[in-house]
């Protein structure tokens, strides 16, 4: 999957839309909280999944699919390394953390 692929996967769900968000790009639903960011110089994604939607990820997803090392990996924030995984997860990763946005679930 590449940058842009990405990019066009998070911004299809309604209401969402894309802001600077440090040396990242924010993808979140307007007036609720960010449930992706893309790092573009590194091909990466941070989604935010739960920490049991995390361990199933990371298992179908592969290496290129792992918690972010930190106490945000351990909320259920999650890198996915664009190249080395397939759209498929990628994109229900992101139908799984914006579907928790929408319903005010979660730290998301």
């Amino acid at each position: 999957m590449t940058v842009t692929e990405f990019q066009e996967l998070a911004l299809a769900f309604p209401g969402t839309e894309a802001a600077p968000h440090f040396d990242r790009t924010a993808f979140k639903v307007v007036k609720r909280r960010i449930f992706a960011s893309l790092h573009e110089p590194s091909e990466s994604a941070n989604i935010c999944l739960t920490p049991v939607e995390q361990a199933e990820f990371c298992e179908v997803g592969g290496p290129g699919v792992f918690p972010i090392p930190n106490k945000w990996g351990q909320q259920g924030w999650t890198t996915f390394e664009l190249k080395d995984v397939a759209e498929e997860v990628v994109q229900a990763a992101l139908e799984a953390a914006y579907e928790a946005v929408m319903a005010g679930k979660g730290k998301r």
